[in-house]
């Protein structure tokens, strides 16, 4: 560990006060404890050899403070570390990808989605565990810690972001705003329902994929737990800190931003499947979403969900899809108010054949 001191170092922002041999020793004690929760996850702490009334990992009702607490951007360790660790553990110093899938597997609680994985993914994923060719998806990609795995395996076969440079950073600094006003993409979901957009629950277990056609939004099922505010701040502040990632993550936080402003809104996504919460009340979530990226920098343009945004705005604006929709939402939206308007539509056809028969009876005598 000693000779990958310097390279660690790196990987920290600001000054490390530690001396050498503390800071050594701070990445071999949270390393190992990082793993040995990770293996535990994985294999059963009594099959580690924990005994039932162990202090620390007997502990399973803190297990998800712990959860929340690593994946916090400023609490984690470079991967190469605990890659390290492991080798020297299992004697294979060589392998790689096995602490990507032990944190994948640690963290998924932490999951905003609790539909199960497609079962190619779920088949890749079980396989790899124990076998000696290790699948490892984020082996190209290098990874540099278990938050950065984690949102990987979030947005796997994901939307390809854009590189985002110095230069083109600072080219377009003036659209580049923390201005939640110019962070709209999308009319919320009140509006958009009276516009006559329809909500549906995308079945997948990619809750970023969200698809529009005609005239139907169809948004993958959120999960949101009292985990879910810190793993989004942790995975936008990474986005936000690494102008080389892509900004899905922000881009779909933003995106559900502009849908929900009010209770109402996410009262009616759940009512449609697309959300579900364990939070006290609707508004609740509806002040999460609000407060979520009130400093965040982004540029809406950059959004993998702005040419979907642009067409879910150009159907509203079309007058006809409005008058539709208020049509419905006034003589459809219940069976009474249906046998209502289809006996005044009878009604009228009956008094306008009344008036044409007695007017054509007038002129066309027998």
């Amino acid at each position: 560990m000693k000779e990958l001191e310097e390279k660690a170092r790196s990987c920290y922002e600001g000054e490390i006060t530690l001396t050498s041999d503390e800071f050594v020793e701070m990445m071999v004690l949270d390393g190992c404890f990082a793993l040995e929760l990770f293996r535990g996850a994985n294999e059963g702490f009594k099959h580690l050899g924990y005994s039932r009334n162990d202090p620390v990992f007997a502990m399973r009702g803190s297990m998800h403070s712990i959860q929340r607490d690593m994946i916090m951007l400023e609490n984690q360790l470079p991967l190469f570390v605990l890659e390290t660790l492991l080798g020297l553990q299992s004697g294979q110093p060589n392998q790689r990808g096995i602490v990507a899938k032990l944190a994948i597997r640690f963290f998924d609680p932490l999951m905003p989605t609790d539909e199960p994985l497609s079962k190619s993914d779920r088949n890749k994923l079980e396989s790899s565990m124990g076998n000696e060719t290790i699948f490892d998806p984020f082996s190209d990609q290098g990874g540099l810690h278990c938050l950065d795995v984690f949102r990987r395996s979030l947005l796997r076969t994901g939307p390809k972001p854009e590189p985002r440079i110095w230069i083109k950073r600072w080219s377009q600094h003036a659209r580049r705003v923390a201005d939640k006003r110019r962070q709209q993409l999308i009319y919320c979901v009140t509006e958009l329902s009276d516009a006559g957009i329809k909500f549906k629950k995308r079945k997948t277990d990619r809750f970023w994929d969200i698809k529009f056609k005609n005239g139907i939004l169809k948004i993958p099922r959120l999960l949101i737990h009292d985990g879910t505010k810190s793993l989004f701040l942790n995975l936008i502040a990474l986005e936000q800190c690494h102008l080389d990632y892509g900004n899905e993550i922000t881009s779909y936080v933003i995106f559900m931003d502009n849908l929900i402003d009010t209770p109402e809104d996410v009262a009616y996504l759940h009512y449609h499947g697309i959300i579900e919460h364990w939070m006290g009340s609707d508004a609740e979530v509806a002040d999460l979403f609000n407060r979520l990226c009130e400093e965040v920098v982004f540029d809406i343009s950059e959004s993998y969900l702005s040419r979907l945004s642009e067409e879910v705005n150009r159907y509203c604006d079309h007058r006809w899809n409005a008058w539709w929709a208020s049509l419905k939402h006034t003589y459809f939206n219940n069976p009474w108010a249906i046998i209502s308007f289809v006996a005044a539509v009878v009604l009228l056809l009956l008094t306008f054949a009344q008036t044409f028969y007695g007017v054509y009876g007038y002129y066309r005598p027998r």
